[in-house]
């Protein structure tokens, strides 16, 4: 029955409509109609969770291939736990000697602190001196040998170099500038202490 409004069915639109009633089963329309879901890496969504993942496990791997040893991170740990501490608590021979300056006669820079301490269950020498015009720097030498590979990085917004005595002995070194580790590392190598002040 037609609806109000509209016109009545024409003899076209009854052929038609017949027509069409035999070429599809009464039902469900035909797949091939049907729209059909993109397969799930096209979509975009999922395309930048991927790329979200992949840049935050290739950031993360960076950062994990620029970590310094655990020993390094022990010392700068140590490090900020002692900044503020001052004062002399073993003679500076045992530390010329340590660092493989025996000819010397004084520590290079300013001493702030000198002293035995504990670092991952191995005992260092602690010296923080300070170089006129570049800043503190820590370093760290050991009683026994430690295995630790020369390098030299930035972590916890710390420098840290590890560098070799002139005994070949490793030395850790730390300073918030770089030109420090440099000072310090010309004063180790060059044999002079550096004058204070």
């Amino acid at each position: 029955m037609p609806e109000r409004g509209l016109p009545p069915d024409s003899d076209f639109d009854l052929r038609t409509r017949a027509a069409l009633d035999r070429a599809f089963e009464p039902g469900a329309p035909p797949a091939s109609l049907l729209r059909k879901a993109p397969p799930l890496w096209t979509r975009r969504g999922f395309q930048r969770g991927a790329l979200a993942l992949l840049l935050t496990g290739g950031g993360a791997g960076v950062a994990m291939a620029q970590r310094p040893p655990s020993l390094v991170r022990h010392a700068i740990d140590h490090e900020y736990l002692e900044r503020s501490l001052r004062g002399s608590l073993m003679e500076p021979a045992q530390m010329l000697e340590r660092i493989g300056l025996r000819g010397a006669r004084e520590l290079p820079g300013f001493v702030q602190l000198l002293r035995p301490c504990d670092l991952d269950g191995h005992l260092a020498y602690h010296l923080t001196t300070f170089f006129e015009k570049s800043g503190m720097v820590t370093l760290f030498a050991f009683d026994q040998p430690v295995d630790l590979r020369d390098g030299e990085g930035w972590w916890n917004n710390i420098f840290w170099q590890v560098l070799r005595s002139q005994d070949q002995q490793p030395l850790v070194l730390l300073a918030r500038q770089k030109k420090t580790l440099a000072m310090a590392e010309a004063a180790l190598h060059g044999g002079t202490a550096v004058a204070p002040g």
